[in-house]
């Protein structure tokens, strides 16, 4: 059963990239009392360490921080220019509200030019990121001790329930962190192995904090969950849709920087078969997650794969996610880290 309103708290905490502290401290919470060990490394990656059965080690990664923004000037008027953190699509910015995070929380509004007073060719013109300001509806003076720059600005949405979905925005990647965070919540015995549970940071501007923490563990396996496109919507061609909502959780095979051991793929398949868990596949083009840096980084990298919730609408404020698919992910994460030891992990020349 999901715990919406949880869900719904992770979705709406702040936590632009580089500036986790507010989502951090929250996921700290809720699981600092479901594991062995639980610590902040240097770069803000919070981590909770379930203890095995056996000698080994697995890394979890699902990324706390949201595309977002950072304050890059303030203009005599008290508008606001800023710089992204993560990828966007400009239009998406169009009439959406923002909260500045400075000395306290500013509500603000994107701007930009009307189309009243577009020429003929601005308006064919797709916008871009330069077109947009934020107006708070306070002057320069008014904000001078409220804002700064350099300080992190995050989109403002609530999650709500559609049906059996769930929409709002950060569900990439706040989804996964509800379905990490609710799999420690879950285990009342020991996993297979020595299990990291890794809340990273700055995975949307470069795989950052799950590169570091990689990097301190060196685990033997690596299950990075996160979303993945599901673009099952009208227009769109059999062999683009990705995966499908309500389908269940997707195994990856492939995304632009990973190509998954087929090991984890096989080992993901054949555990959900068993418990039967509703799985798909997902081979995805572009794009990218934590699983690169724990299948790469590390003491000779490890054996990764990934677990991913398949989303509509990525990178907008109105993400959806099927409750359906969400349980089916933790279900399989969950039955993933007890039965990591009963797989054949050799490679065979």
């Amino acid at each position: 059963m999901i715990d919406f309103d949880l869900l719904g708290k992770i979705t709406e905490a702040p936590g632009a990239p580089g500036y986790e502290q507010r989502i951090r401290s929250l996921v700290h919470q809720h699981i600092k009392d479901h594991c062995d060990d639980c610590y902040v490394d240097r770069m803000g990656n919070l981590i909770a360490l379930k203890k095995g059965r056996k000698e080994g080690k697995l890394l979890i990664a699902a990324h706390m921080d949201e595309i977002g923004f950072v304050v890059s000037h303030i203009d005599k008027d008290g508008f606001i220019k800023f710089h992204p953190l993560g990828g966007f699509d400009p239009k998406t910015l169009t009439a959406q509200r923002v909260i500045i995070h400075g000395r306290e929380d500013i509500m603000g509004v994107m701007g930009s030019k009307p189309i009243h007073i577009m020429t003929a060719e601005e308006r064919k013109t797709p916008p871009k990121i330069d077109d947009y300001f934020i107006d708070t509806g306070l002057s320069r003076e008014e904000l001078k001790d409220k804002i700064d720059i350099g300080d992190p600005i995050t989109r403002e949405r609530s999650m709500v329930r559609m049906g059996p979905c769930i929409n709002g925005k950060s569900l990439d990647n706040r989804v996964s962190v509800y379905v990490a965070l609710e799999v420690l919540r879950q285990l009342k015995e020991a996993p297979a192995y020595d299990s990291y549970f890794a809340f990273t940071v700055q995975e949307e501007v470069g795989l950052r904090g799950a590169q570091t923490i990689a990097n301190k563990i060196h685990p033997d396996f690596g299950i990075a969950v996160d979303t993945t496109i599901a673009y099952d919507l009208p227009g769109s061609k059999d062999h683009e849709q990705v995966t499908h909502l309500g389908k269940g959780a997707a195994i990856k095979i492939l995304d632009g920087r990973t190509i998954c051991d087929g090991r984890m793929v096989r080992f993901l398949r054949k555990t959900a078969d068993k418990n039967n868990i509703p799985w798909q596949h997902e081979v995805l083009p572009m794009g990218g997650t934590d699983t690169a840096a724990l299948q790469r980084e590390g003491n000779g990298g490890s054996i990764a794969g990934a677990i991913s919730i398949p989303t509509r609408h990525i990178h907008q404020v109105i993400e959806m996610c099927h409750s359906a698919d969400i349980e089916a992910a933790i279900n399989l994460l969950k039955a993933s880290v007890l039965e990591l030891d009963q797989a054949n992990w050799e490679i065979h020349l």
